[in-house]
């Protein structure tokens, strides 16, 4: 019987056509709204696996649109109550419950202070959702299993729908609406390799740059959360300024390597990792010769890293299982996280 985890996970293009369907429209109208409000800078709010997406948030909006964004410490606001200058400026809280304590106080108190607030929540019906000027639903339904799979790949689709209604981009919107075929391919690619590798793991360095680092540390959450491997997210341009240090002989790194300006330094960085006797998996796509496994492509290369990361989770539902683990059930989580 396949696990819930690896269920939702194949359901991930069902949910971003669902999206597509159900809350393009919304985000259409916040995309014209944030065109007219112009804010000259955002913050994020999200924790696990939405603070991840909440990193692909900024760098596409930094990349595409130039405005800073910053993930910000929700103690300043819940513990602190320290004074933030945001007036006119943007808010984006992102989760997959809308439950926490801590992203409702802060999203109120964001609202107080003259932020405009932007909830990309799965559960619309959430006190987050209420808390915010907008609400907009990642429709990826109910989630099962306690690893989030399908809503963080909302998530990505949604920020990504959004950037592209901001800044009118027609291309990006076109790659969107094939998105859900595209994600079908990706779930069809064979990582069975990295399974053989990483049976026997106890820790890994999972590496990624740009847009992509957002999916490496959402591999790395996930090889903890489901598979009880230690694993630690470093970008390729950071893993020589200290990581490195811990690579000696059998040493699994997985490097994610999608299209983009960062490609070559990663596909580089591989090679010199192999070097020194790491066990390397190269995640990239097909036209990389000395890739271990295979990466989907989208119509829009912005759109690659949730290929990515939908090739991952299938396989790291297996892996889990496979190292007699249930990925539906891991050890000391529940599936809403509540905190202060």
């Amino acid at each position: 019987m396949a696990s819930l985890m690896l269920e939702e996970a194949l359901y991930s293009a069902e949910a971003v056509a669902a999206q597509h369907m159900y809350a393009d429209e919304g985000l259409a109208a916040l995309g014209r709204e944030l065109g007219r409000i112009s804010p000259r800078l955002a913050l994020t709010v999200a924790r696990g696996s939405s603070d991840h997406a909440a990193s692909y948030f900024a760098y596409l909006v930094m990349q595409r649109l130039g405005i800073p964004v910053v993930s910000l410490p929700m103690s300043l606001v819940t513990l602190h109550q320290s004074p933030l200058a945001v007036d006119g400026q943007l808010a984006v809280a992102l989760s997959q419950s809308g439950q926490s304590p801590d992203l409702v106080d802060t999203m109120k108190a964001l609202s107080a202070a003259g932020a405009h607030t932007v909830a990309l929540v799965n559960k619309q019906q959430s006190p987050l959702a209420e808390s915010c000027d907008w609400a907009v639903p990642l429709c990826a339904g109910e989630e099962k299993s306690v690893a989030a799979t399908k809503s963080y790949i909302a998530s990505l689709s949604a920020v990504a729908r959004l950037v592209a209604h901001w800044q009118a981009d027609e291309k990006l919107l076109s790659a969107l609406a094939n998105l859900p075929q595209r994600l079908q391919d990706a779930a069809g690619l064979d990582w069975s390799a990295a399974i053989e590798v990483l049976k026997p793991a106890e820790r890994i360095m999972v590496v990624g740059r740009g847009l992509g680092f957002a999916v490496a540390l959402e591999a790395a959450l996930k090889f903890k959360e489901t598979c009880a491997i230690q694993a630690e997210a470093f970008s390729g341009a950071e893993i020589k300024h200290g990581p490195m240090a811990l690579i000696d002989d059998g040493y699994p790194l997985l490097v994610f390597a999608p299209r983009g300006p960062e490609q070559q330094g990663l596909i580089d960085l591989a090679e010199e990792m192999r070097g020194r006797g790491a066990r390397v998996l190269l995640a990239a796509p097909d036209n990389v010769a000395s890739r271990d496994l295979t990466l989907a492509v989208a119509d829009d290369e912005a759109l690659d890293p949730l290929l990515a990361i939908q090739s991952f989770y299938l396989m790291a539902a297996r892996l889990s299982e496979a190292r007699g683990l249930n990925p539906d059930l891991p050890r000391h989580l529940s599936k809403v996280t509540r905190t202060r």
